[in-house]
């Protein structure tokens, strides 16, 4: 068979009437696979496959997909068939999860099912959840510890460096341009400023703030992840909470992402002003404090106190974050006339992947301009 006429039969589907060709062996079981996601539910001239409402079928399927494509491209077709079949029922079967490529898009899924999951098929939910969990720990918490714990470092400052490898070369010769001799093209450091040396003491207190609507499901996944992560290091002192209509406090879960993750509740309402009122109560030191409201910014709440509890933040001395996704695919919807007054504010509002993350956080505790760090590190403007 010609490969171009194969290529364009496995894209049209339907039989070979439109291309003069027929598939057989592999090429015809994908085709079916793909029959059964795209064209299923018949209709004149259209494929006749389906998957149905059966969970063993559905689980084949599964299984089929994977057999046939690479997992980059099961993910997103697992994401089409919940969104297009409605299986989010036949996802709280069992046989059919441990079918499943695990991803943050079906850990989303299943997060937004959890109170409603019959027992049977929560621990192969929480299964699925931790291997995700598992992955994307792998993945993140060495980045994010070493630039957390460099930025600490570096933004302890002294002026009695105790080693060469403590100076900072950069500040010492900026603030002793003074001592310039220009018979020698050298200049003469009567004071040094160097870095300090990581304490013990808690340096910084992060809040992180989570909007739990549906459309912040993998923000959601990456947030607690990286939660969990700060939160293990003892120059932190890390809290989080997650929000729709109700704020929760989930800090005291912060040591098992995956409890954490089943804790929150995806869908509902959103008020981000009681969230902030909430988070501003967990602040102690807030010169020492970052603030990180994770949002698409759809405010159900009182826009004006929101707007006026940031400005009360700022004033105070916190570094306030606004990331509108902490995901992989940028920016969901979100209400560009609040990202705008926040940005009036001198607040930065950004979607940030997951990998610019510790880079993000290593910006804040140093206190740079964040905004000016997105537009160089993801290449966009804040605001």
């Amino acid at each position: 068979m010609d490969e171009r006429l194969r290529r364009w039969r496995m894209v049209l589907g339907g039989d070979a009437d439109g291309t003069g060709c027929s598939l057989n062996g592999t090429d015809a079981q994908m085709d079916g696979a793909l029959a059964a996601l795209y064209n299923g539910g018949g209709g004149s001239g259209e494929r006749s496959g389906g998957l149905g409402a059966s969970a063993p079928r559905v689980a084949r399927w599964l299984g089929d997909i994977r057999s046939y494509f690479p997992s980059t491209v099961v993910q997103v077709m697992q994401k089409d068939a919940v969104e297009r079949l409605n299986l989010t029922r036949l996802l709280m079967e069992p046989e059919m999860l441990e079918a499943v490529e695990p991803d943050v898009h079906m850990v989303g899924t299943l997060l937004s099912l959890n109170r409603v999951m019959p027992e049977k098929a929560r621990e192969s939910a929480r299964a699925l959840v931790r291997k995700v969990v598992s992955e994307l720990e792998r993945r993140l918490v060495q980045r994010t510890k070493a630039a957390v714990t460099g930025a600490l470092d570096r933004s302890a400052r002294t002026h009695r460096p105790k080693r060469v490898a403590d100076i900072d070369w950069d500040r010492t010769i900026r603030v002793n341009l003074k001592n310039y001799l220009p018979d020698r093209n050298t200049v003469i450091p009567s004071r040094l400023v160097g870095y300090g040396r990581r304490q013990r003491a808690v340096q910084r207190e992060v809040v992180l703030c989570i909007d739990q609507s549906g459309s912040m499901a993998a923000s959601v996944v990456y947030s607690s992840v990286f939660g969990a992560v700060l939160a293990s290091m003892s120059s932190l002192r890390t809290s989080l909470v997650v929000f729709d209509t109700a704020v929760v406090d989930l800090t005291d879960q912060l040591h098992d992402p995956v409890e954490l993750l089943f804790g929150t509740q995806l869908g509902g309402g959103t008020d981000i002003n009681r969230a902030i009122a909430y988070s501003q109560g967990l602040i102690t030191r807030p010169t020492d404090s970052i603030f990180i409201l994770i949002s698409d910014l759809y405010e159900g709440g009182v826009r004006e106190e929101m707007l006026r509890r940031v400005a009360q933040m700022t004033a105070a001395g916190v570094q306030v974050i606004v990331l509108l996704a902490l995901s992989d695919e940028g920016a969901p919807f979100y209400d560009h006339d609040n990202a705008a007054a926040l940005a009036a504010l001198g607040v930065p509002a950004f979607a940030c992947t997951p990998d610019a993350f510790p880079d993000l956080m290593a910006a804040a505790i140093e206190r740079r301009d964040v905004g000016q760090w997105a537009e160089r590190a993801l290449g966009r403007s804040a605001g």
